[in-house]
């Protein structure tokens, strides 16, 4: 990635030496890292909005507001993985490590893959029992 704004649902304050939020639904804030020509050039956090009316779009409408491209997760169900599709937002998937740092240099490198449907959390197939 050479330039965009990625975002990763953070635990507590965000920020790159944070955590990274299970699932982005119920994340504290969001990290924003800004890049241009490969290289962070500004760091920030929003407080997440939750779920409230609207249920996994408010959180896709929200970043999509923010000009966010790439999303970086640990987890998402299917109907917020349709709705980042269809706003634009490509998602990024690594489950294994919640520090941020060393997912979003990934990112940057190429190193990271994009989630796929097969990797969506999931109930009852429908994406209804997540976030």
């Amino acid at each position: 990635m050479k330039n965009g704004r990625i975002a990763v649902p953070s635990n507590g304050q965000g920020g790159m030496e944070g955590t990274r939020a299970g699932h982005f639904g119920h994340c504290d804030v969001f990290t924003f890292i800004d890049v241009e020509d490969g290289e962070i050039k500004n760091i920030s956090a929003v407080q997440n909005q939750g779920h409230v009316q609207g249920g996994c779009m408010v959180p896709v409408n929200f970043l999509a507001e923010h000009k966010v491209n790439i999303l970086i997760v640990g987890g998402i169900g299917t109907r917020p993985l349709m709705g980042f599709k269809q706003v634009g937002i490509d998602v990024y998937y690594d489950g294994e490590r919640p520090e941020i740092k060393p997912v979003v240099e990934d990112l940057i490198a190429g190193k990271l893959k994009q989630i796929t449907d097969d990797q969506v959390c999931g109930g009852g197939g429908d994406g209804m029992t997540l976030q």
